[in-house]
């Protein structure tokens, strides 16, 4: 049996048919790199607006954390929502919280990401306990106590 030319096929093959590409390569840029814990934590403080954020670096004070990140809110709500904001972001860039305490009463929030530990806290908290005080040692201190 004669195979009949189909006119539509005629002009398909008068026109030049692009061939498929291969799959582009991702590539690696700064841009897309895994953002570090630290930059995590302090931007999702900036974006609920914590109030007087201290980072301090305890390596070589404790074994449990590299770094304190202390921070401040304006009400127990805005406490709860800084500590809420900082576990979803640090969750979502692969950082897992292993702990969060305080989360119901609001007053102080602890939040464990095993090399750092975040503190938000109303003011007056902060001031009672005093974290900055028994934790920030800067070099000289640290040279002196050694």
């Amino acid at each position: 049996m004669p195979i009949k030319k189909n006119p539509s096929n005629r002009k398909s093959k008068d026109r030049a048919v692009a061939k498929p590409r291969a799959a582009a390569k991702p590539k690696t840029s700064p841009a897309h790199a895994k953002p570090s814990l630290k930059t995590v934590v302090i931007g999702a403080l900036a974006d609920m607006k914590a109030l007087e954020v201290k980072v301090l670096d305890v390596r070589g004070l404790t074994d449990i954390a590299d770094f304190m990140v202390i921070a401040s809110g304006t009400s127990d709500r805005h406490v709860r929502s800084v500590a809420q904001r900082v576990v979803e972001r640090t969750k979502e860039a692969g950082f897992r919280p292993h702990g969060v305490e305080g989360r119901h009463d609001s007053d102080w929030v602890l939040i464990d990401l095993s090399e750092m530990i975040v503190h938000v806290m109303l003011p007056r908290v902060r001031e009672f306990y005093g974290l900055e005080k028994l934790w920030d040692m800067t070099a000289a201190k640290r040279a002196a106590r050694a």
